[in-house]
C-alpha cells in the first residue's frame, strides 16, 4: 500500500525517518513529504495560498532509506499532505502516517498538533491516517514507536476509510511498555500553556506541569503510566443532535427584509 508519511517538525528531523523506516520495513510503498521547517503547533493548517504564486518543494533524503522519494514543503504538514492526495508526489497515497512527533500529542490540545493536524487532513480527503508521538526523554526510543505504528497501519487496511488513529507511546524499548490500551481525550496534555511575562508589545509563554491527576484512563495518563495509548479521532463533522440557530436567523432575516 502506498503510504504518505509526514510530520510537523520538517523532513529532516529523526522522528520522520524511524516511521518511514518501519513502514518500508512493513512492506509499503513510501514516499515522505514534510515541511522543510519545523511546523509545530500548526493544526491542519495549510498556510497562505495564493494561484499566482508556487509553493517551494525540495527534494529531500531520508537517513538509510535512499530508494525513497522524499520531498520537503515550504508549509504545514497539513499541506502536504492535501498536495500529496492530488498527486504532486506522484501515486496518491491511500494512507498517511504523521509522526513520530518527540513529545506527545494528548488531551484536547490535538486540536492544535500539526502532527494530528495532517492525520485529520487526510480523513478530509478520504482516507485513513494515524499520528504517532513519544514521551519526552533524552535518548527517544523511535523504534517503539515506529513498531507500533507498522501495526497500527496494517489494522487501519482494514477499516473503513477515513478512520484516524492517535498513538501516543512511552518513552521506553518495545518490551518494557505496560501494555496498550484504548484511551479516551484527556482534558489537556503533560503540560498546560500559561502566561510567563505579559507586558507592552510583548507576550512570553510556557509550559507548566499541571499536578493534576486525570482519570486513569485517559491517553496522558495511560503513557504516564507506561501504556501505550490509542485514541480513535472523528475529525469535522455536524452535530446533528445539538440545537441549531438556523431557524431563528431565516426568522431574523425575514423580519429585517420586512421592515425595509
Amino acid at each position: 500500500m502506498r503510504v504518505l508519511v509526514t510530520n510537523d517538525d520538517g523532513v529532516s528531523s529523526p522522528g520522520i525517518a524511524a516511521l518511514a523506516r518501519a513502514l518500508v520495513e512493513a512492506g509499503h510503498d513510501v514516499v515522505v513529504a514534510a515541511p522543510l521547517d519545523d511546523r509545530s503547533g500548526s493544526g491542519a493548517g495549510i498556510g497562505p495560498m495564493h494561484l499566482n504564486e508556487h509553493i517551494l518543494v525540495e527534494p529531500a533524503e531520508i537517513d538509510d532509506l535512499p530508494n525513497v522519494p522524499a520531498f520537503g514543503v515550504e508549509g504545514p504538514p497539513a499541506l502536504a499532505v492535501m498536495a500529496a492526495r492530488l498527486g504532486a508526489f506522484g501515486e496518491p497515497p491511500a494512507l498517511v502516517a504523521s509522526g513520530i512527533n518527540p513529545g506527545c500529542n494528548t488531551g484536547r490540545s490535538v486540536l492544535h498538533s500539526g502532527t494530528v493536524g495532517a492525520a485529520l487532513t487526510a480523513a478530509n480527503f478520504g482516507i485513513s491516517a494515524m499520528a504517532a508521538s513519544i514521551d519526552v526523554g533524552e535518548d527517544y526510543h523511535f523504534e517503539t514507536a515506529g513498531a507500533l505504528s507498522a501495526a497500527v497501519v496494517r489494522w487501519l487496511e482494514g477499516q473503513p476509510p477515513r478512520t484516524v488513529i492517535n498513538l501516543n507511546v512511552p518513552n521506553v524499548a518495545l518490551d518494557e511498555i505496560n501494555g496498550v490500551r484504548a484511551a479516551r481525550l484527556a482534558p489537556f496534555g503533560t503540560v498546560r500553556a500559561a502566561i510567563a511575562e505579559h507586558r507592552r508589545g510583548r507576550l512570553q509563554l510556557e509550559m507548566r506541569a499541571t499536578g493534576v491527576e486525570l482519570a486513569p484512563d485517559t491517553d496522558t495518563a495511560l503513557v504516564q503510566a507506561g501504556f501505550a495509548a490509542v485514541t480513535a479521532l472523528a475529525g469535522i463533522r455536524e452535530d446533528a443532535e445539538r440545537a441549531n440557530p438556523a431557524d431563528d436567523l431565516e426568522a431574523e432575516i425575514r423580519a429585517n427584509v420586512a421592515s425595509r
